[in-house]
């Protein structure tokens, strides 16, 4: 079993990206027996279809190499690096550009979705990112990539590359990646608004939890927290068209390994006074240690570009079979 996936290095991380994704990459690299392997990326590559100046994205790598680091993935165990240091990412979406089809990429939600009404004026690199994805999960020979529902479609075109390229070449090079749907997970919406999810880009930083944010900090945001003035109920299905309430119930379950119903029936009766302060002092005792390890490892940048470079070493390694099998297959020299 080989698992794969990325994160765009954007700035820090939030409550949302630790309980929806990172958690489930840290509880997978604890269940990893000595045959199998997980690799987790920074798609730096990915974030130049934005323009960030070279300081910025630099630290921004940085800063989210300490963050994982914080929240419990270990460089020992996982293959942690980011894409520019392997250029292998570059050279292989650059040669499965000529097995994709601009119909494919037309079909795409996301780009439709990022380029809105500008299509004309988005970059080629918004077109192509899929195609950039497609060979980050196949240079590695990924069996399992976990994926969100915004993420389905660009898995579904990673195995259409890599079937329409094995078919084409008469080759068996590429592994077919299933998707990986974790036994837990979380989807945490905005503190301000309970029917979006919670997002660095929103311009409110009391939207969300920053793993960063400080005890008092913390506690502030949830108190300041959207809600409604009725009390919770016995169980979840009262919370229907409640949306803010579900999410607070549903942060809560989440951190405690508890259920929304188990929740519900804890709080039954009582207001949202009772239960944000029980919810921040939750929200505390978990991240506090996350925050302490974070703020030891970065400012320590010969420190995170080592872990970079070790990562960075061992997956140029485990993608070059790969790729001089796809130069091989397409008669290319190298």
């Amino acid at each position: 079993m080989r698992v794969l996936s990325g994160i765009q290095p954007t700035g820090n991380l939030h409550l949302g990206n630790y309980l929806g994704a990172i958690r489930n990459w840290v509880r997978m690299q604890d269940e990893m027996d000595s045959d199998s392997r997980c690799f987790f990326f920074l798609a730096d590559m990915h974030s130049i279809t934005v323009h960030e100046t070279r300081e910025q994205r630099l630290a921004n790598v940085r800063d989210m190499t300490a963050a994982l680091v914080a929240c419990g993935i270990d460089p020992d165990r996982s293959v942690l690096f980011n894409q520019a240091r392997v250029p292998a990412h570059a050279e292989l979406c650059w040669l499965l550009n000529g097995t994709a089809r601009i119909g494919w990429l037309n079909r795409m939600t996301q780009f439709k979705d990022k380029a809105g009404k500008n299509r004309e004026g988005a970059s080629v690199g918004l077109f192509v990112y899929p195609v950039l994805q497609a060979a980050d999960v196949l240079l590695y020979q990924a069996t399992h990539v976990p994926v969100g529902e915004d993420q389905k479609q660009h898995l579904e075109l990673t195995r259409d590359i890599a079937t329409k390229f094995n078919t084409d070449f008469g080759v068996e090079l590429f592994t077919l990646p299933d998707p990986i749907i974790p036994k837990e997970t979380a989807r945490i919406m905005s503190l301000r608004d309970g029917t979006a999810k919670m997002s660095k880009s929103d311009p409110s930083d009391m939207s969300r939890i920053n793993l960063t944010d400080d005890d008092e900090t913390i506690t502030q945001k949830v108190r300041k927290a959207k809600t409604d003035p009725e009390p919770l109920p016995s169980e979840v299905a009262g919370l229907e068209g409640r949306p803010e309430a579900l999410n607070l119930v549903g942060i809560y379950a989440t951190l405690t390994g508890s259920t929304p119903d188990a929740v519900c029936g804890a709080f039954a009766g009582q207001g949202f006074g009772a239960f944000k302060p029980a919810l921040a002092e939750v929200l505390v005792d978990r991240l506090a240690p996350i925050r302490a390890r974070y703020i030891a490892l970065k400012d320590d940048h010969a420190a995170l570009d080592a872990i970079l470079e070790k990562g960075a070493a061992k997956a140029a390694q485990a993608a070059e079979p790969t790729l001089r099998g796809a130069y091989d297959a397409m008669g290319l020299m190298r």
